[in-house]
């Protein structure tokens, strides 16, 4: 049965064809072993690759599907085993792409020789010899020839030659970095075609001043439409490979007028750069903590997208100081004002597209070539002229035209011309055209994404609009391929700027003076005017309402209304017999929800976070909804049972996640489409099932568990994701084939079911044994998991683990909490390992040899106190970049070891001895870029500091005994220096007062320092905090130091001074609580831009005084005031 596994079709929505790798084999070969392993490590890493679904090829030609596949794709992998050439259709397939490779247009072979000699296939000896005498008997000397050639050339290609001793993991690793190696110089974040922007290019990036430590900050500005977005990305794409983490933020103007928007954008930002799905932060505050703690010490790019004059760096992502020199950012915005935040931001401002280019834009979009044909033109040239090299508007008119009749040409020329130059928003007027000739239901669709599902997942969109008979699949598709709309590589939407403004303006339109009379609601204050007026007809979302009810009776006149969505607010009353065309009713975060709902037309009912309970009137309608496709329900603290949906024969999704006190069995019925059921951190026990057999769950994608002794039924094949909780049930996952990542979190059973370790397919295993229970006593080997690239390890008792030698393909290792674990053998052959964290290995006295491991970057060992030796470490000390060595009391020679490290950038050092000596001698590490040396008493003195020369932080946080400091004036690349609770430090730091790049000095409980040198130099000094340095007598020169944000002087008992803070215009927040000698701070009242002021109350009436003629009664909306000792509680104001 001969097969070409070749990729799954595009997402839903996407246009067709544009794929990246095709894979060709013989299916009874290698089709559910080698083929389907690298065929599931190309998915997993997001590489479309073509696959034929088709069991049995029938008839003599090769299918049209793989006709149009081949000379899509951009690389050709053939697995040539030794009967490949028994196969007539592997050898069609592979003289066509040896054709395509002929004709150079970029295409790239990368054969696999699998049991086989190159020299076989390209002479045809042995196997190969066999198969061709049956072709000659069978097929034309033409066709055979042909096949012949294609075999030669393949076999004199560089590819892999597999024999029985390869590791196929490692194997496969290496097949998927050489793939993406090639496709990242074909194109990463930019899918539009980039004409004319390679100059363009090149000018931004010799603003950013790679490799210097110069040039952090780049502001790209300009008129919307100009194309700053796709610089940015052209830019990215460019560049990214040349640092540790990248991350681009877009639609952050429009992120921000969100609720929660700021933590969204940190969210983000911190799941890109630490490589965590989903990471979730719960405040600004932590999301703060967390990017100083975990994002800065990387060497970052962060690409963010459309800032407004609003933006604020520091009250979102933390203090721009603290990241890495070698970091850099990139800021798109309309508004060049909006980049004064950065007084070292280089501006670079687009022009407008040439005339020639602008020429070729249009053509792409207009014909699918760079010119026009010659009989069109002329009429092209108009069309230029009228887009006024304007790169979205060439987009999307020539869109629009594309393979259209000239007589729609010339029409939409006339009309575009008719368009007065002076209007306002011309560009919106140019664009609106291609909106004109969408159908009704696409008009309906641009518009509901315009004004709601910006940045939203496709999902529950989708199901709304198959309920409202809009036929998504096709009116998806027309946006994507009018260029209005696009989905990004999560299935999220994405619309430019102007096109979002047109949508919303045609809304306004319906109605300028009265939004109640407008299709869709989208502004608080619209929507709660609305309900005075009751005649909104299709779309609403009242979000942040918080305290305001809202009652059926407000409602009974809007009979159009087919979504509604209410955040933070409570909706009470029967709602059975209003909102007939609701297609999606989404209550988020409500205490108050409708007795009864109207469901003959709901598609989708989302309750996250709602007080809705088991005995809710509700339940009995949703099981009558038989449209119903989505059910979202998480963190329902009120459920105590899932409700029963087995008649929602329809549903896709259902999601009960948090819902933490949910429990016993949920009946799902014989659901046929359901693709994804998320059960995490419930209580449920069991899945019932007609027939009990989930095999008919074709589509289920994702599944996790998270409970209690949970019965799992058969899993479906599709199933990519699976977290469980228990052995109780589980499935064999041997018939999971699809399987990328298993994690198993555990703490009520002895053991671990063994077939799980004999689960070949899956990239990424987390064995979590609970803490409270003791650790697990067995772990079985792991040696069969040769596909494995990350491996967590926690809470496991046993002495070694076995099999962690043939992890080949191994990258990311974390093992944590091992009490009795005495070596880590067969360490020594992880050659792709890249990071590696061991901790809590109480009785661990050595680690392997690491002289092999040199991709390996990350190293971290903590809390193993009985460590004596880290071997071979010598031999990786230019490739590993960062080391952590924490509580690792025995830790010999730590002198030695660090001297071997000359590639080192981040050292940290926790709670260590140095052998005896008063510091370990840093004068090696000539590369530092990031030093800790954190609570260690033993240190005293620092030797071979001033040789660090490209130190960007110093951290002597909790070192009690140091008592001087050697100078520090040579390290001019110096941004932060935190030196709290150095209690013993005496001599102020000496040679800091001429360090320019010092963004931050933290010298809190620095108890014993009475003075500092004169700070007046420190040019872009940001933060200055001095929080109870109890001796300090006076601080000179901080009034020259114009960059400064925040001024902590908490509890500095003794200072009876400073100078006049009138010239600190960026200064936002003032602490000299507890200040108690100082009488008066000159200046204060004049600090504009001050937000956050705590002082004492003994103050607070003369500087009230001063301030209340500059500020009137808005005074206090303009800080957090705090001023201490108000015992009777008064305000201040």
């Amino acid at each position: 049965m001969e097969s070409v596994l070749a990729s799954s079709a595009p997402p839903s929505g996407l246009p067709a064809g544009e794929y990246e790798v095709f894979l060709s084999f013989r299916g009874p070969d290698v089709r559910n072993t080698f083929a389907d392993h690298l065929y599931t490590s190309l998915s997993r890493a997001k590489i479309r690759t073509f696959r034929d679904e088709e069991e049995l090829r029938k008839g003599d030609g090769i299918a049209p599907s793989l006709i149009r596949a081949i000379p899509e794709s951009k690389i050709y992998i053939p697995i040539l085993t030794k009967q490949y050439a028994s196969s007539k259709w592997c050898l069609q397939e592979l003289a066509q792409m040896v054709e395509c490779w002929n004709q150079n247009k970029g295409h790239l072979i990368l054969p696999i020789f699998y049991f086989v000699d190159p020299r076989d296939v390209r002479h045809q000896h042995g196997p190969y010899q066999e198969a061709f005498q049956q072709h000659t008997q069978k097929h034309s000397p033409e066709t055979v020839g042909k096949w012949k050639e294609a075999l030669q050339e393949i076999g004199q290609m560089k590819g892999w030659h597999v024999t029985e001793s390869d590791s196929q993991g490692a194997l496969i690793e290496q097949i998927l970095s050489e793939v993406e190696l090639h496709l990242k110089s074909i194109y990463t974040l930019v899918t539009d075609e980039l004409v004319g922007i390679d100059s363009r290019v090149e000018e931004v990036v010799t603003l950013l001043n790679l490799p210097s430590s110069k040039g952090k900050v780049i502001g790209i500005y300009g008129m919307g439409g100009l194309g700053k977005t796709t610089l940015s990305k052209a830019v990215y794409n460019k560049i990214y490979t040349q640092f540790d983490r990248c991350c681009f933020l877009d639609n952050v103007r429009e992120t921000l007028t969100k609720s929660e928007g700021a933590l969204c954008l940190q969210n983000k930002l911190i799941s890109c750069i630490l490589k965590k799905d989903n990471y979730q932060v719960s405040n600004v505050s932590e999301g703060i903590n967390m990017i100083k703690e975990r994002v800065c010490k990387h060497k970052v790019l962060v690409v963010i997208d459309d800032i407004d004059d609003k933006f604020e760096f520091d009250m979102i992502l933390g203090n721009l100081g603290d990241f890495s020199l070698d970091s850099r950012f990139i800021f798109t915005t309309r508004y060049k004002r909006a980049l004064d935040f950065f007084p070292e931001c280089k501006l670079y401002e687009p022009e407008e597209m040439s005339h020639p280019l602008s020429l070729q834009l249009f053509s792409k979009h207009a014909f699918g070539m760079d010119n026009p044909p010659e009989k069109d033109a002329s009429i092209s040239e108009e069309f230029v002229k009228v887009a006024a090299g304007l790169p979205l508007a060439l987009k999307v008119i020539g869109s629009l035209l594309f393979r259209r009749e000239r007589k729609f040409w010339e029409e939409k020329l006339m009309e575009l011309q008719g368009i007065p130059s002076t209007t306002e928003n011309k560009v919106q007027e140019r664009l609106k055209i291609s909106y004109n000739e969408l159908t009704h239901n696409e008009k309906q669709i641009f518009l509901d994404i315009a004004c709601f599902f910006i940045g939203s997942h496709i999902d529950l969109p989708y199901y709304m609009w198959s309920g409202c008979d809009f036929y998504p699949e096709s009116g998806i598709d027309t946006l994507i391929h009018r260029s209005l709309i696009k989905l990004d590589g999560g299935n999220h939407f994405w619309m430019h700027d102007h096109i979002k403004d047109l949508g919303r303006a045609i809304v306004k339109e319906e109605d300028i003076h009265h939004p109640y009379n407008r299709s869709r609601i989208w502004s608080i204050d619209d929507a709660l005017n609305m309900f005075r007026n009751g005649r909104v007809n299709t779309f609403l979302t009242v979000r942040d309402v918080h305290e305001k009810l809202l009652k059926s009776k407000d409602f009974k006149n809007l009979s159009g209304l087919r979504y509604l969505e209410v955040g933070y607010g409570s909706v009470i009353g029967d709602f059975s017999q209003v909102l007939p065309n609701l297609c999606c009713l989404r209550l988020l975060h409500c205490e108050s929800i409708p007795t009864d709902i109207y469901t003959k037309k709901l598609t989708v009912l989302d309750l996250e976070e709602c007080d809705v309970k088991d005995n809710w009137k509700g339940w009995n309608r949703i099981k009558a909804a038989a449209k119903l496709k989505a059910v979202n329900l998480p963190r329902c603290s009120q459920l105590t049972r899932a409700p029963d949906l087995s008649p929602c024969a329809s549903l896709e999704l259902i999601n009960f996640e948090e819902s933490g006190r949910m429990e016993g069995q949920l009946h799902i019925g014989n659901f046929k489409n359901l693709k994804t059921l998320r059960l995490r951190w419930t209580k449920i026990t069991g899945l019932i099932i007609r027939g009990n057999d989930m095999g008919k769950l074709q589509r289920l994608e994702e599944s996790r568990y998270r409970g209690h002794q949970i019965e799992i039924p058969r899993l479906p094949r599709s199933l990519k994701r699976l977290t469980i909780s228990s052995s109780n049930g589980v499935p064999n996952l041997l018939e999971l084939t699809s399987l990328e990542s298993l994690s198993y979190l555990s703490g009520s059973i002895p053991s671990i079911p063994r077939h799980i370790f004999a689960v070949l397919s899956f990239d990424e295993l987390n064995l979590i044994y609970e803490k409270y229970s003791g650790p697990l006593s067995e772990l079985p080997s792991i040696a069969n998991l040769r596909n494995l690239t990350q491996l967590t390890l926690m809470h496991i008792g046993v002495v070694e683990i076995r099999g962690l030698g043939e992890l080949r393909a191994l990258k990311t290792m974390e093992i944590s909490n091992f009490p009795n674990l005495k070596n880590l053998k067969g360490l020594e052959n992880l050659l792709l390992l890249t990071t590696m964290s061991v901790g809590s290995c109480t009785v661990l006295q050595r680690l392997p040899s690491l002289a092999n491991l040199m991709k390996l970057k990350d190293l971290e060992v903590c809390q193993c106190p009985n460590l004596v030796q880290i071997q071979g470490i010598g031999e990786i000390g230019e490739s590993l970049s960062r080391l952590t060595i924490n509580s690792c009391y025995r830790l010999a020679n730590l002198d030695g070891l660090l001297q071997l490290l000359g590639g080192l950038e981040d050292l940290t050092l926790n709670q260590q001895s140095f052998g005896g000596k008063p510091s370990p001698d840093l004068s090696g590490l000539i590369n530092l870029k990031r030093l800790s040396i954190l609570y260690s008493p033993h240190l005293t003195e620092l030797t071979g500091l001033e040789r660090l020369v490209s130190l960007e932080l110093l951290s002597l946080e909790g070192c009690t005994s140091i008592r001087h400091l050697p100078d520090m004036s040579g390290l001019s690349n110096l941004k932060t220096l935190d030196l709290t609770y150095c209690e013993s430090l005496i001599d102020p730091p000496t040679g800091i007062e001429g360090l320019e790049s010092l963004q931050q000095l933290l010298m809190p409980n620095c108890r014993s320092i009475t003075r500092l040198l004169n700070l007046s130099g420190l040019k872009s000094l940001e933060t200055l905090d001095l929080n109870s340095c109890i001796a300090l007598t006076e601080v000179k020169g901080v009034e020259g130091l114009a960059s400064l944000t925040s001024l902590r002087m908490c509890g500095c008992t003794s200072i009876k001074e400073l100078g006049n803070l009138s010239g600190l215009k960026k200064l936002k927040q003032l602490d000299i609580e507890g200040c108690t000698k100082l009488t008066k701070v000159n200046g204060l009242e004049e600090l504009d831009g001050l937000q956050i002021l705590d002082m004492e109350k003994r103050m607070r009436v003369k500087y009230l005084a001063k301030s209340a003629a500059r500020y009137g009664k808005g005074l206090a909306s303009r800080f957090i005031l705090g001023f201490a000792g108000a015992a009777d509680g008064s305000s201040p104001t």
